[in-house]
């Protein structure tokens, strides 16, 4: 199986993109209960590029060693800075949801977001 899959999306994408996704990640060694998060992580992410990142997005996962790095790209407005805590967004809130999600259910997640778009990068151990 290949070690890289590269997809530009947009909205009408987004459901086979989650099934490639789930596929990609179960190729890779991810099964249950952590195949399940990773795929709701990434699903989150290129959400989020399709309502708040103008429309479309690039995704990127790739296995080094025992590793899945996700890499989703948009190139929308930005985003203002975010806590980077274990604390839900308040139940009213209308924005935050989606990333709490995708930084419960990964190893680790990076934000890199400037005027001119965002770059979210996520990891998860494969057992």
């Amino acid at each position: 199986m290949n070690n890289r899959l590269v997809r530009d999306f947009t909205r009408d994408d987004l459901a086979a993109l989650r099934h490639e996704i789930e596929r990609f990640a179960a190729g890779h060694g991810l099964a249950g209960l952590a195949l399940y998060r990773f795929v709701v992580a990434v699903n989150e992410l290129t959400t989020n590029a399709v309502r708040h990142g103008g429309g479309a997005g690039l995704l990127e996962l790739r296995h080094i060693g025992t590793v899945l790095h996700c890499r989703v790209v948009d190139h929308g407005p930005g985003m203002p800075p975010r806590r980077h805590d274990d604390t839900p967004p308040a139940p009213r809130a209308l924005n935050g949801r989606g990333l709490w999600m995708a930084r419960q259910n990964a190893a680790s997640l990076h934000i890199d977001s400037h005027p001119s778009g965002t770059t979210i990068t996520l990891t998860t151990e494969v057992a």
